[in-house]
């Protein structure tokens, strides 16, 4: 901290008052036994100058190489103005708006987040966001078990085609309520679920959920899918990439009635990739479940003059209520994330998010075409995809990476951890952030190394 208020007389006036004698008497509950005698791996403390200095080391660490990784997080151009707002300290240190008096600029603020988002994802309501798209959806899961009133099973039929860590995530939060997470197996050709291959008779389940585009970038048959599900009394669950629905058609439109419940990683819109965090998830729905959704709902009133004001509407969390009646224990208000969001939104326009779902989905097929034009390479599904696209090479993966790495190139993500029975592949995007040169840079190299290492051997 570059600052702590309390002066030593401050701290002594304060233990008098309690009637403590040291700071240590206010854990003389904590057995010596179990006490830490000291941090032996930590280093020094530093003033604010040597941490300065030292982040600003690490930071140069990393450098500045040209980023072809996706998998959920995404490398897009953000505006200056919006982090140059983000981080004025009205919203900089703004916490949660529990006095609305005092908190309308925020209030307004979350209002045209959930109204921008129910917009863009075609739903009647959103919230004002959650911790993450994994999380999310662990949380969209939970609410379609409490919505679905037709089903008892608490089964959720969960594609293979979703991103590995999301259902990791949702697994470990749902298990310990007996809900299981059902996998459906993807078509090998295509990389998507084959509405063909569902079983005509599921039997009771809760919910579906449907990635689009999915973790391997292609795009499922939503329609189709939906349609499937709402035949069987059941919910589905929508899990998007916000950038690509200023291309793709809306969750709330899919299929004859809609998806019922729309959530996703919200760092797209104007989060930097910051080595992994924080981002933001966000969830959207039809308004017949709006009493089950997750997290808090900003609405917008006058007051007892007929001005316009802002207030918290629907909070059903264990803050407010009775824990055994709240539909979240985890979720909470990301909100510099979502202010950040928010702008970055109101900036860019729906024309210009357009511009940008355009020029992602253009860079990433000249990329294919430019990988499969040095004959080193070749895309692994026939289906279509939109920023992403799994690619196989020549050259073990791993070694490709790691050439290119060294080289400042980040290639791409390996994916056959996750899916074992894919080979020898890796998962590559391009975003609007890359010009024509960069998409030749990573081809060039990819032709380079595995020559070389093909004259090596």
């Amino acid at each position: 901290m570059p600052f702590i208020p309390h002066t030593e007389e401050d701290i002594r006036a304060m233990l008098e008052a309690i009637g403590a004698d040291s700071i240590e008497a206010l854990f003389d509950e904590i057995p010596s036994a179990l006490r830490v005698k000291g941090l032996s791996n930590i280093p020094p403390a530093l003033n604010e100058l040597g941490i300065s200095q030292l982040m600003r080391q690490r930071a140069a660490q990393d450098g500045k190489p040209l980023c072809f990784i996706g998998a959920g997080a995404y490398e897009h151009h953000i505006p200056a103005a919006v982090w140059e707002i983000t981080t004025r300290g009205e919203f900089y240190s703004a916490y949660t708006p529990y006095q609305a008096e005092a908190s309308q600029g925020t209030l307004q603020l979350l209002y045209e987040f959930q109204t921008m988002m129910a917009s863009l994802t075609g739903m009647d309501i959103s919230n004002a966001s959650l911790y993450d798209g994994a999380s999310a959806l662990a949380e969209a899961v939970l609410m379609a078990v409490r919505a679905n009133r037709k089903s008892k099973s608490k089964r959720i039929l969960m594609p293979r085609t979703v991103h590995p860590t999301y259902r990791k995530v949702a697994h470990n939060i749902v298990k310990g309520q007996g809900i299981t997470l059902e996998e459906l197996d993807f078509d090998m050709q295509g990389g998507y679920i084959d509405p063909a291959s569902l079983p005509k008779d599921p039997g009771d389940f809760t919910a579906l959920v449907i990635p689009q585009p999915n973790y391997f970038g292609v795009l499922e048959e939503i329609d189709a899918l939906t349609n499937w599900a709402h035949e069987h009394n059941a919910l589905v669950i929508a899990v998007v990439n916000p950038t690509s629905l200023a291309m793709l058609k809306a969750p709330g439109s899919w299929g004859e009635r809609g998806a019922d419940i729309t959530c996703g990683e919200g760092q797209p819109l104007g989060a930097p990739l910051s080595s992994g965090g924080p981002y933001f998830g966000f969830m959207a729905c039809r308004e017949d479940y709006v009493r089950q959704m997750p997290g808090r709902i900003i609405g917008r009133t006058v007051d007892l003059d007929g001005k316009p004001g802002f207030a918290l509407t629907l909070q059903a969390r264990e803050q407010h209520i009775r824990r055994s009646k709240a539909t979240s224990n985890i979720c909470t208000n990301q909100g510099l994330l979502v202010t950040a969001a928010t702008i970055y939104m109101a900036l860019v326009g729906p024309d210009g998010l357009s511009k940008v779902a355009q020029a992602s989905h253009t860079n990433t097929q000249k990329l294919v075409e430019k990988l499969e034009a040095t004959g080193h390479a070749k895309r692994l599904f026939n289906r279509p995809v939109f920023h992403e696209s799994v690619m196989q090479f020549d050259l073990p993966v791993a070694e490709m990476m790691s050439a290119m790495s060294s080289r400042k190139v980040l290639a791409g993500v390996e994916i056959n951890g996750d899916y074992p029975e894919l080979g020898n592949v890796m998962l590559v995007c391009a975003t609007e952030t890359k010009t024509e040169q960069d998409l030749q840079t990573y081809a060039d190299l990819v032709a380079n190394i595995t020559q070389s290492s093909q004259s090596a051997n």
